[in-house]
């Protein structure tokens, strides 16, 4: 059986750490930033882990797991 091909676009999006989770940014971080206070801008800034449920599927989208 051949190997799985990874989907580029999960790649763009998506940064395994060294124990395999998954990093993804957060959305609204592109503009309209005039409203957002800047407590919110600041957080949407940092990344944070995928949600456990979504992680096994994420990760063989990447061809991680």
């Amino acid at each position: 059986m051949p190997k799985m091909k990874t989907k580029k676009a999960m790649k763009k999006r998506f940064k395994v750490t060294a124990t395999g989770k998954l990093l993804q940014g957060h959305p609204g971080r592109r503009h309209i930033l005039t409203k957002k206070s800047s407590k919110r801008k600041r957080q949407l800034r940092k990344q944070s882990l995928v949600n456990k449920a979504q992680t096994r599927t994420y990760a063989r989208l990447m061809g991680v797991a």
